[in-house]
């Protein structure tokens, strides 16, 4: 079986607050019919460049045709050596790679007739326990607006919430409040995520305060690739420290600071399921636990990440994949499920990731180009259409 050929396709998809994300869905063709569907997700981040699609493709076709599509490891190789690591968390070759192995993946699994989980090792579970999301507070009047997504979510069996914070502690304190005295022990705060906006210090000052609420960990409360900052902030404060892998010389270097005790583990940040495997992998030798990460994924994303998850030995905290409840509509046929605040697996019995195109809403969705327009950093941050005053 030989790879014969590959598409891109670019689309933008609103979220519920109006901010349109544009992904591109990667399709490889084999010479036996077979097509393996993979997803470059949400390329709407800083920094503000974006790739030539129609390059891109080129570039991608000129590595790929030719080669067996099962020689993943092989395949992976060249394509980092073309799309390199950059020790930055939203770096634009992890998120290329990232579509081309899951694509990999799927167009292997079905030529096997058997599941991307299966391929990868078989399944310990079936399910995913999950957070939802709730977005970075810049204002006061957006804290009722948030504890109403608590309120919707909360109904739809979400019960455990990943809080973004350091923009305005006023606020975020104020949120907590609100949640404890609503709805006391039958909501969880998972996280405080401090997405790296402020220094180790200010971070554990920031904690400090909101410390009188109760919340599971925290995550990236330092600047980007400070390891010293974060074994520092580790020290000082009670809660498990979490962060994001988004290179091998990365995480590397936190298990040498001893900087974690957890490791956020997403295919989008580190380049694909074949280097968040070797992550995963990495995390259990060091005695360290992982969570699954997310940029907000359509259904390819999040079910090439159910199919992981359900793979790992050592996933032993609540993950983060909720993107497709995030957005108003969908690229596939069968989007992902959830259940009760879990992220359920797709069948073992459908090929690949289990996931079928939906021509109809690609077709509606569809865009030329990854370029950004007139877009604010806020809105970038925050995920809004609009940026207050």
């Amino acid at each position: 079986m030989k790879i014969s050929d590959l598409r891109l396709t670019v689309v933008g998809i609103p979220r519920h607050t109006g901010f349109v994300s544009k992904h591109v869905i990667v399709e490889i063709m084999s010479d036996e019919g077979v097509t393996g569907i993979g997803e470059m997700s949400d390329f709407s981040h800083l920094p503000r460049f974006s790739l030539d699609v129609t390059d891109l493709t080129a570039v991608l076709k000129s590595i790929l045709i030719g080669k067996n599509p099962l020689d993943i490891s092989a395949i992976n190789k060249e394509l980092l050596s073309n799309f390199p690591e950059m020790m930055f968390y939203y770096e634009k070759g992890n998120f290329v790679r990232n579509g081309v192995d899951a694509a990999l993946h799927d167009l292997g699994a079905k030529a096997l007739g058997i599941s991307v989980a299966d391929l990868i090792g078989g399944r310990i579970k079936d399910k995913i326990k999950v957070c939802f999301p709730i977005f970075r507070h810049r204002f006061m009047e957006e804290v009722e607006e948030n504890l109403a997504v608590v309120r919707k979510r909360f109904q739809q069996g979400f019960d455990v919430f990943r809080l973004y914070v350091g923009k305005n502690l006023d606020a975020d304190e104020a949120f907590l409040d609100g949640v404890k005295q609503e709805f006391g022990s039958k909501v969880k705060v998972k996280s405080l995520d401090f997405s790296h906006l402020l220094d180790w210090k200010e971070a554990a000052q920031a904690v400090k305060r909101l410390s009188a609420y109760d919340f599971q960990m925290v995550e990236s409360p330092a600047f980007q690739n400070d390891f010293e900052g974060l074994r520092h902030f580790r020290l000082k404060v009670d809660h498990p420290v979490s962060e994001h892998v988004w290179s091998f010389r990365q995480q590397s270097e936190m298990i040498k600071h001893d900087s974690v005790d957890i490791f956020n583990i997403s295919p989008i940040f580190i380049g694909g399921l074949t280097c968040a495997r070797k992550a995963a992998a990495a995390a259990e030798v060091a005695g360290k636990g992982c969570l699954l990460g997310t940029t907000q994924e359509l259904s390819i994303g999040t079910a090439a990440m159910a199919h992981l998850g359900s793979s790992l030995v050592n996933l032993n905290y609540t993950s983060d994949p909720t993107g497709p409840e995030l957005y108003q509509s969908d690229i596939v046929k069968n989007p992902v499920q959830y259940e009760n605040g879990y992220l359920i697996v797709p069948d073992r019995d459908k090929p690949g990731f289990g996931m079928e195109l939906d021509p109809e809403s690609i077709a509606k969705h569809k865009v030329d180009d990854l370029s950004w327009g007139d877009v604010s950093v806020h809105q970038l941050q925050d995920r809004t259409s609009q940026t207050k005053a």
